[in-house]
């Protein structure tokens, strides 16, 4: 790994592969607006016992017929867990798709209902150490479990500070807006949500709010199409980590908090947060630290590890 990141331009490594159906599908492909919106309206509209119900049937569908997907999820847990036989491997990949379903689905129920969740919040030490100062701070984490923290540490942790929340880009600039419109409407919500895209005014903007004390949510694990990135190393193998967070930390010296959501159960999570990775490392320290993160929070929980397009 060397202190000098490449910046040439990269295909994000997380995007499904997709191609003639999505161009004739539009809104109505899977990656499209028109399954977030019935998603989220059968999540709020029906009675929350009917729920295992619908995951169950929507979870088959997408199985049956995302066949790209659940190659990329097979090659990509071989990595984690080791080959695996015929139906070994089809019960990995029913796990994932599983799990996925009922993060999304809660994640929509806990935006747009009042039905209680548990959250159960480990190291909170770390939170206390560095919310102690003036500054604010960055919190890595990555698409394993509920990957939208935030939204979690603000009611466990008793935030009182401003956060903003920096999300992938939607492959759907409809289903993109849909996202956004649903955190701004969340009553009472403390978070500002930015969309990671070629914006030059996004990196002095996070610096700022940083330096005058708000906290900065980013997805660690996914660099941007044409973001710089660092060849790191991911289960022994090559894998570019956004150079982004570490770059920004050093820039307003503020340490990284790398923070991990676990789905436990019905509406029951596990937040674990990490020893702070402080900014006065060198680049590749802290790029090392963060990989290294990455893939214990994988290693614990390797079947709500949400990456549906193959990496090696």
């Amino acid at each position: 790994m060397s202190d000098t990141a490449s910046a040439q331009p990269v295909q994000p490594p997380h995007a499904p592969l997709v191609g003639i159906s999505r161009r004739i599908l539009g809104r109505f492909h899977v990656t499209g607006v028109f399954w977030f919106k019935i998603h989220r309206f059968g999540v709020v509209s029906l009675p929350a016992w009917t729920m295992p119900i619908t995951i169950a049937v929507f979870t088959s569908f997408f199985f049956l017929v995302l066949r790209g997907m659940r190659r990329a999820v097979a090659a990509n847990l071989e990595a984690v867990l080791g080959p695996a036989g015929f139906f070994a491997r089809q019960g990995r990949i029913w796990s994932v798709f599983w799990n996925q379903a009922w993060c999304n689905s809660e994640r929509f129920e806990r935006l747009g209902t009042t039905r209680p969740f548990r959250v159960d919040a480990l190291g909170t030490e770390h939170w206390y150490q560095v919310a102690a100062g003036d500054k604010g701070f960055i919190l890595a984490t990555a698409h394993v479990g509920s990957w939208d923290v935030g939204t979690f540490i603000a009611s466990e942790v008793g935030i009182d500070r401003h956060v903003h929340i920096v999300r992938e880009q939607e492959m759907d600039a409809r289903a993109q807006e849909f996202v956004s419109q649903l955190y701004k409407d969340d009553a009472g919500s403390h978070f500002t949500t930015h969309f990671a895209r070629d914006n030059p005014h996004l990196g002095p903007r996070l610096l700022t709010a940083l330096r005058k004390g708000d906290l900065v949510g980013l997805q660690s694990d996914r660099p941007a199409t044409s973001g710089r990135v660092s060849q790191t190393k991911l289960f022994d193998r090559p894998f570019p980590l956004p150079v982004g967070p570490a770059a920004l930390a050093r820039a307003a010296e503020v340490p990284i908090v790398p923070v991990f959501c676990f789905r436990e159960g019905r509406r029951h999570y596990r937040l674990d947060i990490r020893p702070p990775i402080p900014p006065t490392a060198s680049l590749d320290e802290i790029m090392a630290s963060l990989v290294a993160e990455i893939e214990g929070a994988i290693r614990q929980r390797p079947r709500q590890w949400f990456c549906f397009r193959k990496l090696w």
